[in-house]
């Protein structure tokens, strides 16, 4: 009669870290036991942050949300991290996974280990940063601005890495030509991306911040701003 198959400790382990919230102090060494798909589930003190995370900012109350997600349902989708040195990793993608891990006090977190170059850490972190739902227009800018100049991409290479339409990757691009103050409007949500490609019309950045105001002021809609912009096109603009 044949012996039932043992259960490797990973089995057990990963099983219980993604769907029991009691089993938070398991320890796994990630360099003997792995699942078949290619996860494996690594102490969480073994892995730092990525150092080229374009997003500074984490909003406490998402990472409160996503922790009570974890607790409850699990982690769906693993993070991924790349070897540094014995038992030591670094996070390419999923901070805020990793973020909402410690905060509940998971122990062992599921990951992929992905070999790659400093250009292709950035060029992930990036493309993610691009694809949340989250982001205002001039954070997709920047990190598509950063893909350019640090990883050497093209708009068309861009377009088809991100399924997006070469136009709509150079509408984002334009908005870090708006004056500083204008794309801090943006960020902070007192303009939408369509008040800002109305105002890159207009070159002097004093104008921009004149529009700027007006806009703030008035509470101009999209469609206002742009009839106000070929106003001054025009030299039509009263103070």
């Amino acid at each position: 009669m044949n012996k039932p198959k043992k259960k490797s400790a990973l089995g057990r382990g990963l099983s219980v870290l993604l769907n029991n919230s009691d089993s938070y102090s398991v320890d796994i060494n990630p360099t003997e036991e792995k699942i078949k798909v290619g996860v494996v589930a690594i102490p969480i003190k073994q892995i730092t942050t990525n150092p080229y995370q374009p997003r500074s900012n984490f909003s406490d109350e998402n990472i409160t949300e996503l922790a009570n997600s974890i607790k409850n349902l699990g982690i769906v989708q693993p993070i991924t991290v790349r070897k540094v040195g014995d038992n030591k990793f670094q996070l390419i993608a999923g901070e805020r996974r990793l973020r909402a891990s410690k905060k509940i006090g998971l122990k062992a977190i599921p990951s992929f280990i992905k070999n790659s170059n400093d250009e292709e850490m950035l060029e992930i972190a990036l493309v993610e940063n691009i694809q949340r739902k989250d982001l205002d227009p001039i954070e997709i800018a920047l990190s598509l601005k950063r893909l350019i100049d640090e990883v050497s991409l093209t708009q068309e290479q861009l377009s088809k890495k991100l399924g997006k339409k070469r136009s709509t990757i150079s509408n984002y691009i334009r908005l870090l030509r708006l004056d500083p103050v204008i794309q801090t409007g943006i960020r902070d949500g007192f303009l939408s991306m369509g008040h800002g490609r109305s105002i890159i019309n207009i070159e002097d950045k004093n104008v921009q911040l004149k529009i700027y105001k007006e806009i703030i002021r008035k509470e101009l809609s999209v469609r206002k701003t742009e009839i106000l912009v070929r106003k001054i096109k025009q030299n039509k603009f009263s103070k």
